[in-house]
Order: structure tokens, then C-alpha cells, then sequence
């Protein structure tokens, strides 16, 4: 829903987070660089939290539509990654960019590899619900009720 170019300026009152501060404070203070704020987020109660590195080969589609049960927080590594989001159009964010997703009953399109030619990398952070999956796949009769809730796709 947000990548670092949208995911700025938003401190939270943590005191920290090297937004340029140049020379001024303590080198802890200029250490750190915010790259995404998300907010609103919904976390499941009792929820865990797990960090995932995934590698995808040049041309990659990726994880097939999905859900997660709580949000996810990503960066990416190396590459770029075709990001769709149900409601949202589709996307690239490119190597350095970041990207979240609700969770909860929101659809995940895609999250593939955009480049043809070279490796994607990203790194995941996921809060699951208790006793829930990491990543549950949807069915195509699912997608086909919720078809009207997808984002036009100019060319498809």
C-alpha cells in the first residue's frame, strides 16, 4: 500500500531517524533512515511475527494470488518486484523501495519477479494470526467473485 516514496515524515515519536540531520547528535541518531510508515495496521491479537528473504529467478511470476492473515512489511534487496494489491493497481518497486500490505481479507495479486533479465530479491516481515498460515492461496472461484474489486489492467 505505501513505498518509500509516499512513506515519509511520519516520526511516530520514536526520537530517532536519520532523515538528513547532517553532523547534529550522536552518530545513533543519524544512523538510521525511515523507509516506510504504515499506517493504519491491524494486528491480529496473539499474533507472531516472521521474517522471510525470498529469491526469485529472472521472469518469475511469483506466489500465485494469496491472502495473509495479518500485515506485511517488505524491502527490495535486488531487482524489481511486480506488486499488486486487490483495489490497487499494479505496480514495480525497484531495488531500495518498500511496501506493505493490510492483511487480513485483502487479496495479493502478485509479488513476482518484474525484471526478465536478472534475479529479484525481497525481504518480508509477516504478523500471522494464531494458528493460521503464513500464505493462503485463493481459489479461482474466489477470484472470480471478487473480480470486480480488482484494479483495471490496461492490455489484460
Amino acid at each position: 500500500m505505501s513505498d518509500k516514496d509516499s512513506a515519509h515524515g511520519h516520526g511516530h515519536g520514536h526520537g530517532h531517524g536519520g532523515h538528513g540531520n547532517g553532523e547534529d547528535g550522536p552518530s545513533w541518531t543519524r544512523a538510521a533512515e525511515m523507509l516506510q510508515d504504515a499506517s493504519p495496521i491491524t494486528v491480529p491479537e496473539g499474533a507472531s511475527a516472521m521474517t522471510i528473504h525470498v529469491a526469485w529467478e529472472p521472469g518469475d511470476p511469483g506466489t500465485p494470488p494469496h491472502r495473509h492473515s495479518g500485515p506485511a512489511f517488505g524491502y527490495v534487496v535486488e531487482g524489481a518486484v511486480r506488486f499488486e494489491l486487490e483495489g490497487e493497481p499494479e505496480r514495480v518497486i525497484e531495488a531500495g523501495g518498500t511496501f506493505w500490505e493490510p492483511g487480513g481479507d485483502v487479496i495479493h495479486y502478485q509479488d513476482g519477479n518484474a525484471l526478465a533479465d536478472a534475479r529479484t530479491r525481497f525481504v518480508v516481515t509477516m504478523l500471522c494470526a494464531p494458528g493460521r498460515p503464513m500464505l493462503e492461496l485463493v481459489d479461482e472461484e474466489e477470484l472470480a467473485q471478487r473480480a470486480p474489486l480488482r484494479a483495471p489492467r490496461p492490455g489484460v
